[in-house]
């Protein structure tokens, strides 16, 4: 059975808002129309509480987008965004929110940052994403969403990493591409097993 898995089609993350993703609301359309293709729909949600550790306004003399190391590596800075309750953490109002079957929320840990769908940035404290998958029978992933090269890439790779087949539909994406992170993270998804289509 086959899952789409919507990686954080969130306010903040199209233009606009407090992390713009150049572009990033002109995929909703395609997302929607995707989603009567699947058995289920899966929303991820950046969920972040004011104090988070990876939004930069809470390093004294920190640049948004400089990288400083954490416990789990290194962490790039952020602009503050995606708070909870926050009107930038909706969901874009365009987007098919009453299809989904789950939404995950994700980044609620203030110490430490959630690209992925699947886990932490420690990459081993679990969002519970791939039980919930495979009590469902859900094998078959297809990642859309924002952005492409963070929180897009990082769910596919884990997702094949733990075994499920994993695509991403490169057109019902966008990308930040922060020093060439697009074309680094398309290297890495490839390199996972990690389909690109």
């Amino acid at each position: 059975m086959r899952a789409l898995i919507v990686v954080d089609l969130q306010v903040d993350f199209c233009p606009g808002g407090a992390l713009a993703v150049a572009g990033g609301d002109g995929i909703v359309g395609a997302v929607n129309d995707l989603m009567p293709d699947f058995d289920a729909v899966v929303l991820t949600q950046d969920w972040h509480p004011p104090d988070h550790s990876s939004f930069a306004d809470n390093h004294a003399g920190a640049e948004p987008f400089s990288t400083v190391p954490m416990a789990y590596g290194p962490q790039v800075l952020w602009p503050r965004h995606c708070v909870i309750g926050s009107a930038g953490a909706a969901f874009h109002p365009g987007l098919a929110v009453d299809v989904a079957d789950l939404v995950i929320r994700k980044g609620f840990r203030a110490r430490i940052d959630s690209y992925s769908a699947f886990f932490d940035n420690d990459r081993t404290t679990p969002t519970g994403l791939a039980g919930y998958l495979r009590d469902r029978g859900l094998a078959d992933l297809t990642f859309v969403g924002l952005a492409h090269d963070f929180c897009v890439a990082w769910s596919a790779i884990d997702a094949a990493r733990l075994g499920f087949r994993a695509t991403v539909v490169e057109d019902a994406t966008r990308a930040i591409d922060l020093n060439g992170s697009r074309a680094a993270a398309q290297a890495a998804m490839r390199a996972a097993g990690v389909t690109l289509s």
